[in-house]
């Protein structure tokens, strides 16, 4: 490779990543509108403000921790040059974030079974905002899977090496950006009202 097409490949990299911080930032900005939409609207008379958070909520919560652990590894294992392992670990945690989305339905289910609804005559503005924003999430994970689908499908090309592994590190750091906005997600409904 000449000198020209490596500064033409570190140019193109740079903006790829320069994208991600730019979407991840666009994310923190609306995550940041309905947290304070949230927080403004708990000072209605309608407020519940006993509410228990279902526990599959929590649950889900280790699930995508380890699932970001598994990333963490699978992005050694690339570096360190063992291939088969890599694949394994990012397939691994492609099962993890299918199941963190199956505990957050199972989440929705426990609060409609205790009564509680998104809309309706039983809704109630709180529940309609934890709904909200655990279901916006949920659509981010599936874009995270399907870049982690993208990922993998590289990892088996051999497009991955301990030289050249940017599209695995963008892929990992959304990952990750997504695992800990659910923590502070989580943490904010159960400490805020």
């Amino acid at each position: 490779m000449d000198i020209t097409q490596n500064t033409l490949k570190e140019k193109n990299d740079r903006a790829k990543k320069m994208m991600l911080w730019f979407g991840m930032v666009s994310l923190v900005m609306g995550f940041a509108g309905w947290t304070s939409a949230y927080i403004v609207s708990s000072a209605r008379e309608d407020w519940i403000s006993d509410l228990v958070l279902p526990q599959s909520f929590y649950i889900s919560t280790a699930i995508i921790i380890l699932s970001s652990i598994s990333y963490i590894l699978a992005k050694n294992a690339v570096k360190d040059g063992k291939s088969e392992l890599a694949t394994k670990l990012l397939v691994g945690t492609m099962v993890l974030g299918v199941a963190f989305i199956i505990f957050q339905f199972r989440g929705f289910s426990e609060m409609i079974a205790q009564g509680y609804y998104f809309t309706g005559p039983t809704s109630n503005i709180k529940l309609s905002y934890v709904f909200l924003i655990a279901a916006v999430h949920i659509v981010h994970v599936v874009a995270g899977l399907l870049s982690l689908l993208v990922v993998i499908y590289n990892q088996i090309k051999g497009k991955y090496s301990a030289q050249e592994y940017v599209g695995l590190s963008i892929g990992a750091t959304f990952w990750h950006f997504l695992d800990l906005l659910w923590i502070y997600l989580l943490g904010f409904m159960y400490f805020v009202g």
